[in-house]
């Protein structure tokens, strides 16, 4: 079926822009995805690209296909879906989540596995703005992110749970407020670009902080390690599957309550119309319950 293939491949260039970005994406070379991409163009008869040296971009009539090309792998996908009694889910599906989701995501995927043999699932971690834009690219097929400021139009959010900003620090660590304890230790600052970081920054500026980085990183994770190992302190939000409260190496601070403190809000992303709809549902369903 070489036609679904060039079509998946058509797909790609459309949604990363380039026919470069594209084969890494379908795992072929430059040259392969060209090849193809003219193949197509010869099948249907009319000029899907403009292309300018090496560069090729679609034109109006390529623009105009995307929309009919993924009606159609969408209903190929569903034909190729088992076929399965009522109640049975069945097939394959890829999920990403952030690091902090996983501990609760991964029990919850392997309980529906256990009840749906004839299920796949694939989980990965990433950023949430990554797996965000690979939900949008089709690469995904839903994702556990952090709530950010838009979302696009062919998208649907659905909450699961909320996290407060806190203070974290090494158990033993000098300072008695949240404000004491940032200006008294090395701070770890969480990546500013991103939304966790944002909110943090925030909290500084509220505080009347303003405090030199001593590292920055970009997970939660390697912040709790540093800090675990008595290295410094954070602003990030209290993990809703971290056992920090259990934790004897840690201490949490609440901020002052003066500061309405800053709430990360985590959910699960999806295209608002792909084939796989029945197991992202009952995933979203089960995950809702288990966070409840």
């Amino acid at each position: 079926m070489d036609g679904l293939r060039f079509f998946r491949t058509f797909l790609a260039v459309a949604r990363h822009g380039s026919f470069s970005e594209a084969a890494a994406r379908v795992g072929l070379t430059q040259s392969a995805v060209s090849f193809q991409m003219r193949a197509l163009e010869n099948e249907l008869g009319r000029k899907l690209f403009d292309r300018s040296g090496r560069l090729a971009r679609l034109n109006a009539e390529g623009r105009e296909l995307v929309p009919e090309v993924e009606q159609l792998l969408d209903t190929y996908d569903r034909i190729r879906q088992p076929r399965q009694r009522p109640g049975e889910l069945a097939g394959s599906v890829a999920i990403g989540a952030l690091v902090s989701c996983m501990h609760t995501l991964l029990r919850v995927t392997s309980q529906l596995k256990r009840d749906h043999p004839a299920l796949d699932i694939r989980v990965q971690h990433g950023q949430a703005h990554v797996l965000a834009a690979r939900v949008l690219a089709g690469d995904i097929d839903a994702a556990f992110v952090v709530q950010g400021q838009s979302l696009a139009p062919a998208l649907r959010w659905t909450p699961m749970y909320s996290e407060t900003m806190v203070v974290l620090t090494y158990a033993g660590a000098p300072g008695e407020s949240a404000a004491e304890v940032l200006a008294a230790n090395p701070y770890l600052r969480f990546d500013p670009a991103q939304r966790t970081g944002a909110l943090a920054e925030k909290v500084l500026r509220e505080l009347g902080l303003s405090i030199e980085p001593f590292l920055e990183l970009n997970a939660i994770s390697e912040l709790t390690s540093l800090i675990e190992q008595g290295v410094g302190a954070t602003l990030v939000p209290q993990l809703r599957d971290g056992g920090w409260a259990d934790n004897p190496r840690l201490r949490v601070l609440p901020l002052p309550a003066h500061i309405e403190a800053p709430v990360r809000h985590v959910g699960m992303i999806e295209r608002l119309d792909h084939a796989r709809q029945p197991i992202t549902t009952a995933l979203r369903e089960r995950c809702a319950q288990a966070w409840a």
